[in-house]
C-alpha cells in the first residue's frame, strides 16, 4: 500500500516554566482566540495579558511538575497510532503538529515536504471541532498549503471532527466504567462532564458547532455507558469579561453539593491527554471547591492518552479517511455555510446583535487601555490631566 502520512494536531503546552510566557503570547497572539476588531492591537494586547498572567501560570506548572505533559504524551499518540497503522497493512509516518508551542505546526509540515507521503490525512486531536481549536490550525495550513507549490501536490483529506466515532465513545466509555466501580455504590455516582468553554458568541454569531457536538458527545457517551446514574455537562477555563457556554463548571460543581450530591465522578470530555486543565484545574482547583460545597468524594476519570481503545478509534479514523474523498481546509464542518472563520466578520449598522458585540468588543478595549495606562502612569489620560 502508499506512504500515508498522519498530522496530529494539538494545542502544546510549555515544557518548562520559562516556556510559560512565550506560549501564552502565541495563544493569545491567535485571532481565534480573542477576537478584536483592530488586527494590529492583537500583538500587544497578547504581550499584555500573556505578561500579567505568566507568574501565575508558572505556579500552576509548578503544582504539577513544572511543565506540561502535553507534547511527550501526544508523541506517545502518534507512536502508537503509527504502530497500530502498520500492524493493520500501511506504510505509515505519523508527525506532531502543535499550534501554540513546539513542534509546532510549521516544524510538522517540513518533514511532511521532505518525506512527500502519497496521501496525508491531517487529524486533530480534539474530537469536537471548535473555531477556536481545530479550526485555527486549519486556517494556518490553509495558508501554509496556499503558499507552497511542493506541499499543493501532496493529496490529502481533512478529518473535522470525531467525536461520535464508535471506539472513541466505547473507550470513553470503558475508563468511566472503571472508575464507577471503584465507589461503594455505583449507581449513586454523579457523572459530572467538563468541557472545554468557548465564547458564547462563537456559537450565536459565528456559528461553531461546538456546542451541539459537545451536548451530543455526552449522550452518545451515556448510551454506550449504559449506566443509570444522572449527569451534568458543564464548561471550564474561561477567560476574559465576556459571557462564554454555561453552566460553568465551577458554578455546576457548588451547585450540586447545595443539592446533597456527595459523590461526584468528574469526566474530562474534550481533552484526550494530561495536561494543565486536568492535572491542575480539575483535580486540584475543582476538587477542593467540591469539598467546600459538600461533596465528600470527587474522583476523575484519566485522559484517554494511549489507552489501546482510543488509539485504534484513531486508527478507524485514518483509514476511513483514505476511503473518502479529498476534503479541504474550507470544508471543516457540515455547518460550513454558517461557520465565519476570522476574520470575517462585518460591522452592521442599527440596533443589530452584531452592532452590541462590536460595541462590546470595543468596551473591552477601552477598560484594557486603561488598565494599561493606570499600571505606566503615563498615557493620553495623564496628558490631559485625567489622571
Amino acid at each position: 500500500m502508499g506512504r500515508v502520512g498522519v498530522l496530529l494536531l494539538n494545542l502544546g503546552g510549555p515544557d518548562e516554566l520559562e516556556d510559560v510566557r512565550p506560549f501564552l503570547y502565541n495563544l493569545f497572539s491567535d485571532p481565534e482566540i480573542i477576537r478584536l476588531p483592530i488586527p494590529w492591537l492583537q500583538k500587544p494586547l497578547a504581550w499584555f495579558i500573556s505578561t500579567a498572567r505568566s507568574r501565575k501560570s508558572q505556579e500552576n506548572y509548578k503544582e504539577i511538575g513544572g511543565g506540561s505533559p502535553l507534547r511527550r504524551i501526544t508523541e506517545q499518540q502518534a507512536e502508537a497510532l503509527k504502530t497500530k497503522l502498520e500492524a493493520e497493512g500501511h506504510q505509515a509516518q505519523v508527525y506532531v503538529g502543535m499550534r501554540y508551542w513546539h513542534p509546532f505546526t510549521e516544524e510538522a509540515v517540513v518533514r511532511i515536504k521532505r518525506d512527500k507521503p502519497q496521501k496525508l490525512v491531517i487529524l486533530p486531536l480534539y474530537p469536537q471541532f471548535s473555531i477556536s481549536t481545530s479550526g485555527s490550525s486549519f486556517r494556518v495550513l490553509e495558508r501554509i498549503w496556499h503558499e507552497d507549490p511542493v506541499l499543493q501536490k501532496i493529496p490529502y483529506t481533512v478529518i473535522p471532527s470525531w467525536y461520535d466515532e464508535p471506539a472513541y465513545l466505547q473507550a470513553m466509555a470503558n475508563l468511566i466504567a472503571t472508575e464507577l466501580d471503584k465507589f461503594e455504590n455505583p449507581d449513586q455516582v454523579h457523572i459530572f462532564f467538563s468541557a472545554h468553554g468557548v465564547p458564547l458568541s462563537y456559537v450565536e454569531e459565528a456559528g461553531d458547532p461546538y456546542q451541539y457536538e459537545i451536548e451530543e458527545c455526552t449522550r452518545l457517551i451515556m448510551e454506550t455507558l449504559n449506566r443509570p446514574n444522572d449527569h451534568t455537562l458543564a464548561y471550564q477555563s474561561r477567560v476574559g469579561p465576556v459571557e462564554w457556554l454555561k453552566p460553568y463548571t465551577e458554578e455546576a460543581i457548588v451547585e450540586l453539593g447545595e443539592k446533597g450530591i456527595k459523590q461526584l465522578l468528574v469526566i474530562p470530555i474534550s481533552f484526550v491527554s494530561e495536561h494543565i486543565e486536568t492535572l491542575q484545574e480539575i483535580d486540584i482547583e475543582y476538587r477542593e471547591l467540591a469539598y467546600e460545597s459538600g461533596i465528600e468524594n470527587f474522583q476523575r476519570v484519566p485522559a484517554l492518552n494511549t489507552d489501546s481503545t482510543f488509539i485504534q478509534a484513531l486508527t478507524n479514523c485514518v483509514e476511513n479517511a483514505l476511503n473518502s474523498p479529498d476534503r479541504g481546509f474550507s470544508e471543516v464542518t457540515p455547518l460550513k455555510k454558517n461557520l465565519k472563520m476570522y476574520p470575517q466578520e462585518r460591522w452592521e449598522w442599527g440596533m443589530t446583535t452584531t452592532a452590541e458585540v462590536w460595541n462590546g468588543r470595543l468596551a473591552m478595549l477601552g477598560f484594557i487601555a486603561l488598565i494599561i495606562e493606570l499600571i505606566s502612569g503615563s498615557g493620553p489620560l495623564h496628558f490631559v490631566g485625567l489622571l
